[in-house]
């Protein structure tokens, strides 16, 4: 178990998407207030009681959706809000995900320089204690240059980590940075891009991906197939499918250098699917994620 998950974080990938046939990840994002009615109650009563009330709530839907998902993908920050609860919550869930084989992206989108880039690295992607790592992958920022990625880069290498840096992300203020035009005419986007693809070119496994990903915004189909043709070996975490608005058809040309080079993020329209159902929150969840893996599989044509 332990030389599995210390290899190549692409190739873990890869294995999970072809023997699931999906390419689905589904973000968990534990909002109090969407929480359903059986829970939210519990939810009011102080930070442990809401931390407990997360940890419930995304262990049912990590037993829902878990068939039809290579992975999950904790959102730290709602975690984070309930204090040292909170992050008790998370790594109980991560672990609950692994013991599902899941794989668990943590989006943390953490981003510094020096001793404090290692410490993040250390925190989310080290082994604690002879046990796995709190996520197999995390989310981070590469606009502070090289000596900020260094760390997340050396946790790849040595224990089989993955990390998913942000080239144009799904938000609307993206455009006001990522979208500005360098000397030569090009979005800044495509510079970033193509430091990812240096940063990731060592660490190129056996399935021909690397373990450095880029988060590419769904919402913008265009910079999805521009960001392909950038990163021909770059996993591509691609948020924004449901409800944000993208659809499947909207990626379908992020899969053209196989069908684990992307993954498709989904949310809110998974975890909180019973909103729009008569259905039990677990049963609308599962229901979801299963058409939606269906519909990625369908679009992305292998």
């Amino acid at each position: 178990m332990k030389a599995m998950a210390n290899a190549n974080f692409a190739d873990r990938l890869a294995e999970s998407v072809m023997r699931k046939r999906s390419q689905l990840v589904v973000g968990l994002d534990p909002r109090l207030d969407l929480l359903p009615m059986e829970l939210r109650g519990e939810a009011v009563l102080g930070r442990a009681s809401a931390a407990s009330a997360v940890a419930r709530f995304c262990k049912g839907i990590i037993d829902a959706v878990g068939p039809y998902v290579v992975a999950v993908k904790p959102q730290s920050a709602f975690f984070e809000a309930l204090g040292s609860d909170g992050v008790r919550a998370l790594e109980e869930v991560s672990a609950y995900a692994r013991s599902a084989g899941l794989l668990v992206l943590l989006d943390a989108k953490r981003g510094d320089i020096g001793s404090t880039a290692r410490a993040y690295a250390e925190a989310y992607l080290e082994p604690r204690d002879d046990a796995a790592p709190l996520a197999d992958a995390i989310t981070a920022s590469p606009y502070l240059g090289l000596d900020s990625v260094e760390p997340f880069l050396a946790a790849c290498r040595r224990n089989g980590a993955g990390v998913f840096f942000l080239v144009r992300t799904s938000n609307a203020g993206a455009a006001d940075v990522q979208d500005l035009a360098l000397s030569d005419g090009r979005p800044l986007w495509h510079h970033v891009a193509e430091l990812v693809r240096e940063w990731g070119a060592p660490l190129v496994g056996g399935e021909g991906l690397s373990s450095v990903g880029a988060v590419v915004g769904a919402t913008h189909p265009r910079a999805v197939s521009e960001a392909r043709r950038l990163l021909p070996q770059t996993p591509l975490l691609l948020p924004g499918v449901g409800a944000q608005g993208a659809t499947p058809a909207d990626v379908a040309r992020a899969f053209t250098t196989g069908a684990a080079s992307a993954l498709v993020t989904a949310s809110r329209s998974v975890i909180f699917a019973y909103r729009e159902s008569e259905a039990d929150w677990r049963t609308a969840a599962g229901a979801e994620a299963q058409q939606l893996a269906t519909q990625v599989w369908a679009a992305a044509g292998w």
